[in-house]
């Protein structure tokens, strides 16, 4: 599907977008491939291990997905939108909330504006699982992006233009996540958790990657896209992470919660179940049209996919394991 596209990823020089460069260019022959981004260091460094001349579809462009102006230079002649671009700490967002509201709603507007006037024909949004019943000023600006995104596909007129979200959870090892967290506190000896009753749900880079490019071929615009995924305890990951150093517990963080849910109890009369992932479907009349169910099936009416009552727990072993293979 991607040969011969030109593609662009907002938020390129990030974890995500990194890996999603390594596997696009290892599996597929793009026309273009455009790693869009505002830090200039980060795609300098990036262009040393991918550059224009070993790999001769790479473009770099500096830009911020505030500056519509500057979307509109980029997206001229793109295919396809992977918009990875976002504000994701917590703590920061909750210090600086317009900044986050600037990047991740605001720019998701810019995005799919522009998308719709540049005639993008796919657009794939990351979301995460704090945009389900959010309670922090991060998880309320994704849930407005997904929500934009989505409403889109309602106002693209006769454009040829789709929107998708995919939402999943923590990603194993990505920068700022609580797994490097533990591995740099393992060497004093005392892992700080904040509640031993937590629970998150659990995704490596590379089958994110994979979930994303997944979504992207099988998307008709509309859907919000989740994976199947194993949850874990905290005390448990700290176990697998340094099971020999003691712990600290700190107390919940401003806007963190317990556990994590990513689809919520009101969205189960919109989901539909597959074997390795779900979708939450929109309320547009023409979805019907659109949408093949494939094998699909609805789920239950009290559905809730929540990290706390998820049936596929990862073991200590098993996220021994993970951590070493990443």
């Amino acid at each position: 599907m991607l040969d011969g596209k030109v593609i662009l990823i907002t938020g390129g020089t990030g974890s995500f977008g990194k890996k999603c460069t390594e596997m696009i260019l290892m599996r597929t022959k793009p026309k273009k491939l455009i790693i869009f981004g505002r830090d200039e260091l980060k795609q300098f460094e990036m262009a040393q291990i991918y550059s224009d001349q070993k790999y001769p579809c790479m473009r770099y462009f500096i830009g911020d997905v505030r500056d519509k102006e500057r979307l509109n230079r980029a997206f001229r002649g793109v295919d396809i939108v992977i918009h990875a671009a976002a504000l994701k700490q917590v703590p920061a967002a909750e210090y600086n909330p317009f900044e986050a509201v600037k990047t991740n709603i605001l720019g998701a507007e810019n995005v799919i504006n522009v998308s719709i006037d540049q005639g993008v024909k796919k657009v794939i949004a990351l979301s995460t699982d704090k945009a389900a019943n959010p309670i922090n000023l991060y998880g309320a600006t994704k849930l407005c992006s997904d929500k934009l995104f989505i409403a889109g596909n309602a106002y693209v007129g006769r454009e040829e233009s789709i929107f998708s979200v995919v939402r999943y959870g923590n990603v194993v090892g990505s920068r700022g996540s609580v797994i490097p967290f533990f591995l740099e506190k393992k060497k004093s000896g005392v892992l700080p958790i904040t509640d031993p009753r937590m629970t998150r749900f659990w995704i490596t880079l590379e089958q994110g990657v994979n979930f994303v490019l997944d979504s992207l071929d099988r998307m008709v615009g509309g859907e919000i896209f989740v994976p199947k995924l194993p949850s874990m305890n905290m005390m448990n990951l700290a176990k697998a992470i340094a099971p020999e150093c003691k712990t600290e517990i700190i107390g919940i963080r401003p806007g963190e919660k317990l556990h994590e849910v990513m689809i919520p109890r009101d969205d189960a009369s919109r989901t539909i179940e597959y074997e390795n992932h779900y979708i939450i479907q929109p309320d547009f009349p023409f979805w019907g049209r659109r949408f093949n169910e494939n094998g699909g099936k609805p789920v239950a009416e009290d559905f809730e996919y929540n990290s706390s009552t998820n049936p596929w727990q990862l073991s200590i072993d098993e996220m021994y394991e993970v951590i070493k293979n990443e």
